[in-house]
């Protein structure tokens, strides 16, 4: 399985970038998505996940992001996606895309349940 991150880049506070999540090497219509972020001196944190099958509209989003991320994905261009609005400062980081199978959505927040993840893109959001 290969997980390839695009769409980071500088934004100015108060903009908006999409990232894309482009998976191949799996059935990507069973694989639960997640989008982790890592700013610079510190950990890994989650940002959002959306679920699978009769569950493909659950949702998380850390409390940080929510009301201005949303991410979403289509099954037929094996794609997730993460749309952010109002981008603040502290919003800049390295943002890795992560797959995986078998997933309890209650833990969608938790690295060690992802068993792929992508390269990062990097998000600088200046003030």
């Amino acid at each position: 399985v290969q997980l390839q991150a695009s769409g980071g880049g500088l934004v100015q506070a108060g903009g908006s970038l999409r990232l894309s999540c482009a998976a191949s090497g799996c059935t990507f219509s069973t694989n639960y998505m997640g989008w982790f972020r890592q700013a610079p001196g510190k950990e890994r944190e989650f940002v959002a996940a959306i679920g699978i099958g009769w569950s493909a509209g659950s949702t998380a989003y850390a409390n940080s992001v929510k009301g201005r991320f949303t991410i979403s994905r289509d099954n037929a261009k094996n794609t997730a996606y993460l749309q952010m609005n109002s981008l603040k400062p502290e919003d800049t980081a390295v943002y890795y895309c992560a797959a995986a199978q078998g997933l309890i959505f209650s833990d969608s927040d938790r690295e060690s349940r992802y068993n792929y993840w992508g390269q990062g893109t990097l998000v600088t959001v200046s003030s």
